[in-house]
């Protein structure tokens, strides 16, 4: 799929149908967040995919948000090796995370799977919960799978306000 065609054809699907991502597909839309830029290429992404039912299990007890996907990605970061920006108030951390979410999130509809980024939930509690080390912080929680029959983006959608609106010229 061309990439203007992903980008303005992508939604966040609410209503998948149970059936795990094909690993092909799921190869793919990983080695797209491996690619992404990350801040003195530091690649402090870490990458959880959760498929079993135990773990969908833990998910399931984080967030009601995981609308019925049999394959959810956490996206994570080590806290102890981001960058920290001229000023040290931010650093690298949620940044590029959110690169590689969004690379993964992106791929995901051009391998021809639909996703939902999910950030309702509390991020120490998700980290807790999935045992993950205590350096790292749960950016989102990606959930990946195919559509029920039928499913569609919600009625706002496809509604953008004019790029005079949010862009400014200086």
């Amino acid at each position: 799929m061309e990439f203007f065609e992903v980008v303005k054809n992508r939604y966040a699907c609410k209503k998948f149908d149970g059936r795990p991502v094909a690993k092909e597909h799921l190869d793919a839309i990983l080695e797209a967040g491996r690619l992404a830029p990350t801040a003195k290429n530091l690649q402090e992404q870490r990458i959880y995919v959760v498929q079993s039912e135990e773990g969908l299990a833990k998910i399931d007890k984080v967030t009601p948000c995981r609308y019925g996907a049999a394959t959810v990605v956490v996206v994570a970061f080590d806290t102890t090796n981001v960058f920290t920006y001229p000023g040290e108030k931010r650093d690298s951390g949620v940044e590029d995370a959110t690169i590689v979410a969004t690379h993964m999130m992106l791929a995901t509809k051009a391998e021809g799977v639909d996703s939902c980024w999910i950030n309702f939930f509390d991020p120490e509690v998700a980290a807790k919960e999935l045992g993950l080390p205590e350096n790292e912080e749960v950016l989102m929680i990606l959930d990946l799978g195919y559509p029920v029959e039928g499913t569609t983006p919600l009625a706002m959608h496809t509604q953008r306000k004019e790029l005079s609106e949010t862009v400014t010229y200086m």
